[in-house]
């Protein structure tokens, strides 16, 4: 049997496969091993601490979420709230003005003029 890649997650269908087989387990009075990694105690174990570590996934995918969506509406806040310094730099002191350069804006003087396209005749 090749060695198990525990850094990949099992498919779902996998774990579903598997609590299948322990419930269908747990309806065999009989069961009984010499082995301790498959004895009924500890895949009672097992079971509990997946589904413990699986309800502490889905706390924090919650909690890290929330903390996403408010950071995202945070950086939307911060963005709209500076757009709206431009715009006052912008009317407060012009668009040629070494104040609108400091806020990022480029100075109107210093901008090229399009050059315009000479057209061409076409001879039929």
């Amino acid at each position: 049997m090749p060695a198990q890649d525990r850094t990949r997650r099992l498919p779902p269908q996998s774990i579903s496969q598997d609590v299948t087989s322990w419930h269908g387990l747990q309806t065999i009075n009989s069961y009984d091993t010499t082995r301790t990694d498959a004895s009924v105690d500890k895949l009672q174990q097992a079971y509990q601490a997946m589904l413990a570590h699986q309800q502490a996934e889905t706390e924090k995918l919650t909690l890290y979420r929330a903390a996403a969506d408010a950071a995202r509406l945070a950086e939307w806040e911060f963005h709209n709230t500076v757009l709206a310094m431009k715009e006052v730099i912008r009317g407060q002191y012009g668009s040629d003005s070494d104040q609108a350069q400091a806020v990022g804006f480029k100075k109107k003087s210093e901008r090229r003029r399009s050059k315009r396209k000479k057209s061409v005749a076409i001879a039929s």
